[in-house]
């Protein structure tokens, strides 16, 4: 098996801005999925979004001569993966419809900490040390601080805010699911399928839940749906994973700090949120602090 080439943390210059510039791309995902909610329908957006990241991935695997097929054995693993898929993004979509998406971002980004601590449990060697412990319950707090703001809070967002939790703890179960099984699948695959098979799912949903599937669509939208499906969940993965094989996941999380930041950020920039509460802004520093010492080469020992 190849070896990282860097698993210390430290990477070379290119290596190092390609992964910071990839995670501002996914912090941005979130605002770019808000945006398009403004004239696609919630499960409408969520089925073009898969079905053209699908087809690109499909595309870029056929290019450069990939395999596509998999055993029989291991469809099962597959449709189960696609299921979770499907019900976690469904609840993280119809979160973002209801919430702001600052406020969503951060919550996405408790799914690292649940991701270790559901492998204490279930991935064999994976425990947690003294500063995973405190990344975690830092995490943790500042998500506490969002949660029991009061101010301008709506029944509305709470529901948002919930939906919100229940999809990243789906995320965090699919991650574990994957990381079982993933020695007998090309990594692909397990992007791949999850989502070719959720798009047309999610279209029949829009066909019968969005009413209309599309209200309004102009230049911009079709850019944030763009983003979302090629930039994001197809170039994004393909770059994430290239980098993640040669160096290590060490070397490539500790720039994870940059997803909620970049999320927060434009969230009030592009979309006007308001995110100088006092519980917007000690949830992203509690989370952003807690990801580093969570990936800190003290936590991992």
């Amino acid at each position: 098996m190849d070896q990282p080439d860097s698993e210390n943390g430290n990477l070379p210059f290119w290596a190092a801005v390609s992964a910071a510039l990839l995670c501002i791309t996914f912090g941005a995902n979130a605002v770019a999925v808000k945006f398009s909610l403004d004239g696609i329908g919630v499960f409408t957006s969520a089925g073009l979004r898969f079905g053209i990241a699908a087809l690109a991935i499909a595309g870029w695997a056929w290019v450069t001569g990939r395999s596509l097929g998999f055993r029989k054995d291991q469809s099962g693993h597959i449709f189960l993966l696609a299921v979770i898929f499907a019900v976690q993004m469904a609840f993280f979509y119809l979160g973002l419809q209801k919430t702001y998406a600052s406020r969503a971002t951060l919550i996405a980004n408790m799914q690292p900490f649940f991701v270790l601590l559901l492998a204490h449990f279930f991935i064999p060697g994976d425990g947690i040390t003294i500063g995973k412990t405190a990344g975690i319950g830092l995490g943790f707090t500042g998500i506490l601080f969002l949660l029991a703001e009061k101010s301008n809070i709506t029944t509305e967002l709470r529901w948002g805010d919930l939906y919100s939790f229940c999809g990243v703890l789906l995320w965090a179960m699919n991650t574990i699911y994957l990381k079982r099984i993933l020695p007998g699948f090309k990594s692909y695959h397990l992007v791949l399928y999850p989502m070719g098979l959720a798009a047309p799912v999610f279209l029949i949903m829009g066909y019968v839940l969005d009413r209309p599937m599309i209200h309004h669509l102009d230049t911009a939208i079709v850019a944030s749906l763009l983003y979302q499906s090629l930039v994001s969940a197809a170039f994004g993965f393909v770059c994430w994973t290239a980098l993640l094989k040669r160096f290590g996941a060490v070397s490539m999380h500790t720039y994870l700090f940059l997803l909620p930041i970049t999320g927060v950020l434009l969230s009030g920039v592009v979309l006007q949120e308001p995110i100088a509460s006092h519980g917007v802004l000690t949830a992203l520093i509690c989370v952003s602090v807690g990801i580093l010492l969570v990936h800190s080469r003290f936590a991992i020992r």
